[in-house]
């Protein structure tokens, strides 16, 4: 009994690997997409707390400074609400944003005299041509503000920095529902399949070989069909495109797996199924399991930011690396292709970083290396 409390030692590919930390710290291009990965999440989870536009969805629209240029600055009348601004909610803003309490113009300039406030609005149009805006100085609260677009503005007149931020935590958190899902459904059924064998193994590779003859992309499409469009459709679909891998994975292993002593002596002590299979088999799968989730997470990624961009997967106004480079894919050809490519780098970055990681992780719990 004593034996069995105790967690498995020395079992060729199957045992923990306690240098398996030491092992991926050498890796040093592992190490510097952990780092990267590290920072991105960062930006995800502090969200709206850290972005120049606060707003839902990072939603505020200047059609008047459309399609500018990175760095460009521009001043902005704001006219405060006579509504009492209420407290914000610390928890709700860093999770859905907070409209702005005032309503804002861009101005190219602005003058006062004694009672008021005079500006003229920014726009292509001759001075000549604008309708000039006064405020009472007594009747109204407003201030001048100067903005900076470090990354310019898209042709809503969205600030493109916010955007690339918010589509950040999108991006990461299909990946990481995606790859839950595929863990609860890949796991269960590759082990029972593998545990049990005989027919049960038969019906479940069964299942796992019409869903692989499938194109994942157009599986993923025929789901997200069925189920609507949407931000926890996607997460659903791409989940249930893929636990394939994870089951045939943990399947193999547990083929293995099952034929060692300590199983056989947990099944001679009477030990239940699902306590064998939970306790004792799928601790030593974690390893396999861990390397093939880092790279199903950049596949979760492309899947999503395709999605997005064929116009069925995260709908405006959420913003979607996806969507991005959908919406802005023309200037490409025009004079402001970075904001296609920007959004188009993210992805890249960030997938590139998983794969690596993943790499680093299958070297380091390889026992042969």
């Amino acid at each position: 009994m004593s034996l069995l409390k105790r967690k498995p030692k020395n079992f060729e590919n199957y045992s923990a690997n306690k240098g398996v930390w030491k092992k991926l710290k050498q890796n040093k291009m592992a190490m510097f997409s952990l780092v990267i990965i590290g920072f991105f999440t960062l930006i995800a989870v502090l969200g709206y707390t850290i972005t120049p536009d606060q707003t839902p969805y990072s939603n505020q629209q200047y059609l008047e400074i459309a399609a500018q240029k990175p760095l460009f600055k521009v001043d902005f009348l704001r006219i405060y609400d006579s509504v009492p601004v209420q407290k914000k909610n610390f928890f709700k803003h860093l999770a859905f944003g907070t409209p702005n309490p005032y309503t804002s113009q861009p101005i190219c300039k602005h003058w006062e005299d004694k009672n008021y406030l005079y500006a003229e609005p920014y726009s292509n149009l001759s001075s000549s041509e604008k309708e000039i805006i006064r405020l009472d100085k007594q009747k109204s609260k407003y201030e001048v503000k100067s903005q900076r677009y470090y990354l310019g503005t898209d042709r809503y007149g969205r600030d493109m920095l916010s955007q690339l931020m918010i589509g950040t935590r999108v991006s990461l958190s299909v990946g990481f529902i995606s790859i839950v899902i595929s863990l609860i459904i890949g796991v269960s059924l590759g082990a029972i399949a593998g545990y049990y064998g005989k027919w049960v193994d038969n019906l479940v590779m069964w299942l796992i070989n019409v869903v692989w003859s499938i194109p994942t992309i157009l599986l993923v499409i025929a789901i997200t069909f069925a189920l609507g469009k949407g931000f926890w459709q996607v997460f659903v679909a791409v989940g249930l495109t893929m636990w394939v891998d994870v089951a045939r994975v943990v399947r193999g292993q547990i083929l293995s797996l099952k034929e060692k002593e300590f199983v056989e002596a947990a099944q001679a002590l009477g030990f239940k199924d699902s306590r064998i299979i939970i306790k004792h088999i799928l601790p030593n799968v974690v390893g396999a399991t861990t390397v093939i989730t880092a790279s199903n997470f950049a596949t979760a990624i492309l899947q999503e930011a395709g999605l997005s961009f064929l116009g069925i997967g995260v709908q405006p106004p959420m913003p979607s690396w996806g969507s991005m480079i959908k919406e802005n894919y023309g200037y490409i050809i025009l004079d402001a292709p970075y904001m296609a490519i920007l959004p188009g780098l993210a992805i890249m970055v960030l997938v590139l970083c998983f794969i690596l990681l993943g790499s680093g992780l299958r070297q380091a719990m390889d026992v042969r290396g």
